[in-house]
């Protein structure tokens, strides 16, 4: 793509991503007055003119010149490609934060023309954006200034999966399985550092998340060094949720089970991403989808709440086998169900492969919300970009079972305190009418310079104590 005028580039540039308009020329002017868009594609053009007045009061901090030009452009992407993105000129990961905080200043009917009118929002994804806001009403309730929650990552997998953007490395691999005891030597020690800032500044745990990779992967009585350290250096008193990733079926043991119930984990992530063995072994995984239903079953013998994950438009897969997969899903009622939206990455092995979307996938999420709707609800969601058809990832949950964790990490509601190699602590403070501050600390990204570099990683951590201290 080429953008012969750079203002707003990178706004601009995300929507013609939308739109898979990857050859188009876009020439681009916006100042306080006026946006102009005029855009060639495949030898044909469009151009669109609009007047820019002052925003709306919905989005008085908002550059309106950005909005109009997005608006124009939009309208010259619809005409040339014959698409509309169904979250219209919003390129942002959580286009629900955004509803949910215009709702809480304006109301509920006044957020849905503004999405509706200015940023092109679907009806659909309007509908999805005010049901997953109530549902969240009774975490965010809860949710106080001193509240945060904890991210331990393991970035180690049996093997790394076709679609895997994600810092991770395969066991198998003689040089990644060597640097794990050392690994996780220093992840306790920086368990107990973040143990030890929590205390210092008062602040309340909510929640606990292992993500990875996949944290079963470990042995059993490595998860068990990790899990005791937890236990050791933070209050659990007001934790509420408890969650591990054993993402894959073939690192689900009884022995790993009995460790994770021992130290009070209550919500297990068993992942399959398809109920299809010819995807599954597209995407490189070891394992079938009957192995998949056997560790479903010994988890649910342990009493865990279960979430399951699934990508919607993963190779070797279609719009019918998909429907089939989340059927399946349904009948073995997990707590929670979250669809992904299949988002190619520029470090996954999918990079260098054409992935088209030609609406079905749209239309079988669709038929898919309406069939989980009897048994769930939507309760956060976000999205990746180069996603199949500018599609968002959902979570769905059964009453009473949404997940803490995700709408705290997703609506940016409160601190969260990240340990381990490529975890980013996010540090939040002020919500509500208040304005809001958010920094990042970032931890080295792979596991042999988390280690080589930990010193330097420990006096990152002395950074979380001086936010606080600016904010009090």
């Amino acid at each position: 793509m080429t953008l012969n005028n750079l203002e707003y580039s990178r706004e601009m540039e995300n929507l013609l991503r939308l739109f898979m308009a990857q050859e188009a020329t876009a020439d681009l002017y916006a100042d306080e007055n006026i946006a102009r868009a005029a855009v060639s594609l495949g030898g044909r053009r469009a151009a669109r003119e609009k007047a820019v007045t002052p925003c709306s009061p919905m989005m008085k901090d908002t550059d309106s010149s950005e909005i109009v030009l997005a608006q124009c452009l939009f309208h010259c992407l619809a005409e040339l490609t014959g698409l509309s993105p169904p979250w219209g000129i919003l390129t942002g990961v959580r286009p629900t934060k955004l509803f949910r905080r215009l709702a809480q200043k304006h109301g509920e009917e006044e957020t849905r023309k503004y999405f509706a009118h200015e940023l092109y929002v679907s009806g659909e994804k309007i509908a999805l954006a005010r049901e997953i806001y109530r549902q969240q009403q009774g975490i965010i309730a809860q949710n106080r200034h001193e509240s945060f929650s904890l991210y331990v990552g393991i970035p180690f997998c049996p093997s790394r999966c076709s679609y895997c953007s994600f810092v991770s490395h395969s066991i198998t691999n003689r040089n990644a399985r060597k640097l794990i005891p050392e690994y996780i030597d220093k992840l306790r020690e920086e368990i107990r550092a973040a143990g030890e800032i929590a205390k210092r500044l008062n602040l309340r745990l909510e929640s606990i998340y292992f993500g990875g990779g996949t944290p079963t992967s470990l042995e059993p009585e490595q998860l068990a060094a990790l899990l005791s350290e937890v236990e050791r250096n933070f209050c659990l008193d007001h934790c509420r949720e408890y969650t591990v990733e054993a993402g894959r079926a073939d690192t689900i043991t009884a022995e790993k089970l009995d460790v994770l119930r021992f130290f009070a984990v209550d919500r297990v992530s068993v992942n399959p991403q398809s109920f299809n063995d010819t995807v599954l072994s597209a995407i490189g995984r070891a394992h079938t989808a009957e192995d998949v239903r056997r560790a479903y079953a010994i988890v649910r013998q342990y009493g865990f709440a279960v979430n399951m994950d699934f990508i919607a438009g993963l190779p070797a897969d279609s719009p019918q086998g998909f429907e089939r997969t989340i059927s399946e899903a349904i009948a073995l009622n997990p707590e929670n169900i979250t669809i992904h939206a299949l988002a190619i990455k520029r470090a996954s092995a999918l990079a260098s492969q054409r992935h088209d979307d030609n609406g079905e996938w749209a239309n079988t999420l669709w038929t898919l919300q309406n069939k989980l709707c009897d048994s769930y609800s939507p309760y956060y969601s976000y999205r990746q970009s180069n996603s199949i058809g500018g599609l968002e990832n959902t979570g769905w949950a059964k009453k009473n079972h949404v997940s803490a964790y995700n709408i705290y990490m997703m609506e940016e509601l409160h601190t969260v305190l990240a340990c381990g190699a490529g975890g980013v602590t996010k540090l939040v403070r002020g919500e509500k009418n208040a304005e809001q501050y958010i920094q990042r600390v970032f931890n080295f990204k792979y596991p042999y310079e988390y280690i080589s570099r930990f010193c330097e990683l420990l006096e990152r951590k002395h950074e979380i104590l001086r936010f606080y201290s600016r904010l009090t």
